[in-house]
């Protein structure tokens, strides 16, 4: 017999964002029923962004090693245990897991199925089984994304890794091969290179092209330097999969493209062999099998359509997260969460800004970014100036010898802050604030007044932010005002 749940809130899908709007609905006194057909916690906490940042944590102690010389410690090739570096990151998965458990979110009032879901009609969702409906009053969707398929021939033949099933690896990569170079690629780059690894990576067009090309180049010239062969602009044919001394299990034989010196195919191909393929491009949101048609939610191949309050085509329905489509970090389905809370409980009208939402490639250095990038400033706004200070100018960069690296601050013509790109070591940590000062349209006068403490790497957007001043001893006004007090001594 099929029961059936009358409830305030379900959620489908326990990520980042359906956890938070579930605890949120919960901690005001709102039943919610919340769905997850895999693991809880979503893709961030099994798969992305927590595996991810243990694995590069790791391979960071190993380059330490290596690179310890400048500071008088002797420099030494570090033994690296690959499969006690697998139980690092998954320990580390296991720490935060409790966090996000089935356990936890009963004990705040919510009712956890695990189990798909699918809507029945506009109101109405069913379980997999068919055995539990839920109406509810509101409903989020928060099923988040997975690797999208390349269209590469034959690719399905080969057995290769995404970042669902990079991080079960106990043994490390010979020679990793990775499509893509995107942040996932490059960090992971990186993060095998460090580990011991042969580390090629191939990119249709450029990499890490999302961000500031002048900044990129930095980021990209230190992994080349660290033994990271990164091609870009290369066109793959196919892929064939064998076993032998040569191939790995996860590996493959991938063809690529010659083109001669007019940019012409020759009909040739190049033969790069890999005993293990990692594909880091390409996400797809995760809405088979939902039933959307059946609710009334119009999607396409990019995700499901919201309005800027992220509602649905049904009125009762929102969306939030990967599964949307656009920016695709944790950080912007929490985001969406606490705009979805706001409306479901409050009534209030909120609407998501993408101009706020900050993000970083955690490569070393870490490159990060918030707001309008230089060239989205010099389309849209006159009179702006571009700010800029070097980490080999901050005194923190020098004594730890991270100096390659700058800041570039965006200021329109009446100094509001537009944007910021950083690079360099801690590049994360020192966005924050300028994600602050964005979101509340500061003005670049605030920076200069705040004490930063020394010494600090964040230090460099201080000094930035008072160079807005530098052509001011230059105008007239501001000359004759100095020589009149210097006239009082």
């Amino acid at each position: 017999m099929t029961e059936t749940v009358t409830t305030d809130i379900c959620v489908i899908g326990a990520g980042s964002g359906g956890l938070t709007v579930a605890a949120a609905a919960a901690a005001f006194g709102e039943n919610v029923v919340l769905l997850e057909k895999g693991k809880m916690g979503g893709d961030c906490l099994n798969y992305g962004c927590v595996p991810s940042k243990a694995m590069i944590a790791a391979a960071k102690q190993a380059q330490s090693m290596r690179t310890a010389h400048p500071f008088g410690i002797s420099s030494v090739e570090p033994k690296v245990d690959y499969n006690a570096v697998h139980d690092h990151i998954h320990s580390v998965i296991a720490a935060i897991e409790p966090n996000d458990s089935v356990e936890r979110f009963e004990g705040l009032g919510v009712r956890v199925i695990q189990q798909a879901a699918s809507f029945k009609d506009a109101k109405t969702v069913v379980t997999a089984d068919g055995e539990i409906e839920i109406k509810a009053r509101h409903f989020v969707i928060a099923t988040g994304s997975s690797p999208a398929p390349l269209p590469i021939d034959r690719l399905d033949e080969v057995n290769y890794l995404t970042n669902e099933t990079f991080f079960s690896l106990k043994e490390r990569p010979e020679k990793l091969v990775i499509i893509g170079g995107g942040p996932i690629g490059m960090e992971m780059a990186q993060a095998q290179r460090r580990l011991g690894a042969e580390v090629i990576v191939l990119e249709a067009f450029s990499a890490l092209s999302k961000d500031d090309p002048e900044l990129t180049a930095i980021v990209l010239d230190q992994l080349r330097k660290e033994g990271v062969e990164i091609r870009e602009g290369v066109q793959i044919s196919r892929i064939s999969f064998a076993f032998n001394e040569v191939i790995h299990p996860h590996g493959a034989r991938i063809y690529l493209k010659v083109f001669d010196d007019k940019g012409e195919d020759t009909g040739e191909e190049e033969l790069i062999e890999a005993t293990h393929l990692l594909i880091a491009a390409g996400r797809r949101p995760n809405v088979e099998g939902l039933g959307l048609e059946n609710a009334g939610i119009k999607y396409d191949e990019k995700g499901i359509a919201v309005k800027s309050n992220l509602i649905t085509t049904n009125s009762r329905v929102y969306a939030i997260g990967d599964v949307i489509g656009g920016l695709q970090f944790t950080h912007v389905a929490g985001y969406h969460a606490g705009l979805v809370v706001r409306s479901m409980l409050f009534k209030m009208n909120a609407k998501q800004d993408t101009n706020i939402i900050p993000w970083v490639t955690y490569t070393d250095p870490e490159l990060a970014h918030v707001g309008l990038s230089e060239e989205q400033v010099r389309a849209r706004h006159k009179g702006f100036q571009i700010l800029r200070w070097p980490y080999s100018e901050n005194d923190r960069a020098q004594a730890e010898r991270k100096t390659k690296g700058l800041i570039k601050v965006a200021v329109d013509k009446r100094g509001v802050v537009l944007g910021a790109s950083v690079v360099g070591a801690n590049a994360g940590e020192i966005i924050n604030m300028w994600a602050l000062i964005v979101s509340q349209k500061m003005n670049i006068k605030d920076i200069t007044g705040y004490v930063s403490p020394y010494p600090t790497f964040s230090e460099i957007g201080r000094r930035a932010a008072i160079s807005y001043y530098g052509d001011l001893p230059k105008k007239g006004l501001i000359r004759r005002a100095i020589s009149f007090f210097k006239f009082f001594g």
